[in-house]
């Protein structure tokens, strides 16, 4: 196989489970806490990325999916486009003029969409950027998770970072994006994309992922075609066992907290083939898969872009 890289712009059947949380793969700075809790409740998952939108006029854009916060689309660029930004920003076109775009979840409300054609000309498409629904979570555990101490967690932390930093920003050449996502397992919604979190009454960061509670053992699978970045030989303060696999186009899955790793650095794997298996390693209580997913620098909701949970 062979490897692209480049450097990222700038700025993933319940039987006895216990309750479950966990953290993102990269803490995010803390927000404020909203004074008032709202209950869980699972994350809808609409059809992103499916219903398509008409373009707007001849040679306009063609896009794919729902414009909110941490939600993605599928596009088309014009014909002759030679390079596309979101916002200013660099987009990566396929060999088909293809694309993908996503929304972090703080996502402001509006994004522009310039397609530059090779005779000097522009396109431009504004996007309205739909608010998502996001709730607090007050969680009995400690922040620093599975580390000794305050002091141990400060000196492990950076290395650990440094290295899902540098697996965030390896490319490789994969089509799983142009994939309609599945779910690595299916289970209970423990955890929902959004929420931001408050361990033993300290505010962390929102939570980033979506968690899926189910016995410890339980086998996990690839949610798309991709290439492995990340596969932690030992468990991460925070995430325990981690594993990061690139799906091509900036967007990867993040998968945390597992008991075992099947696969290692550099494997392609396949949408459905077994990963490893569900833990409660890093900062956990109870065996449950958290799956993150980042497009670039943008954190998504795995609900909006996977089909519905079937049991």
């Amino acid at each position: 196989m062979r490897h692209r890289y480049r450097g990222r712009c700038a700025a993933a059947l319940p039987l006895l489970i216990v309750a479950a949380s966990c953290v993102p793969a990269g803490e995010a700075p803390a927000r404020p806490v909203a004074s008032v809790d709202t209950p869980a409740r699972p994350t809808p998952a609409p059809a992103a990325a499916v219903a398509p939108l008409a373009p707007l006029a001849p040679g306009d854009f063609i896009l794919r999916g729902v414009a909110e916060q941490g939600a993605a689309m599928l596009g088309q660029a014009p014909g002759g486009t030679r390079a596309l930004t979101l916002d200013g920003r660099s987009i990566a076109l396929d060999r088909d003029g293809g694309f993908l775009i996503a929304f972090d979840r703080d996502a402001a409300p509006a994004a522009r969409l310039v397609a530059t054609l090779a005779d000097g000309r522009s396109i431009a498409r504004d996007i309205a950027v739909a608010p998502g629904a996001w709730r607090i979570e007050r969680i009995n555990a400690p922040y620093r998770g599975s580390a000794a101490s305050d002091a141990d967690f400060a000196r492990r932390r950076p290395a650990e970072l440094a290295l899902i930093a540098a697996a965030r920003d390896m490319r490789v050449e994969s089509d799983g994006w142009k994939q309609r996502f599945r779910w690595p397992v299916t289970g209970r919604l423990s955890g929902v994309f959004g929420s931001q979190r408050v361990y033993q009454g300290q505010p962390g960061s929102y939570h980033s992922g979506t968690d899926i509670a189910v016995p410890a053992g339980t086998p996990f699978v690839a949610p798309a075609d991709g290439v492995v970045t990340l596969a932690a030989d030992a468990p991460f303060t925070l995430e325990g066992y981690l594993l990061i696999v690139d799906h091509g186009m900036g967007l990867s899955s993040a998968f945390l907290h597992c008991q075992r790793l099947d696969v290692k650095v550099g494997d392609r794997v396949v949408q459905g083939q077994v990963l490893g298996t569900v833990g409660s390693t890093g900062r956990a209580t109870g065996p449950h898969m958290h799956w993150g997913l980042k497009w670039n620098d943008a954190r998504l909701d795995p609900a909006k872009l996977a089909a519905p949970m079937g049991r």
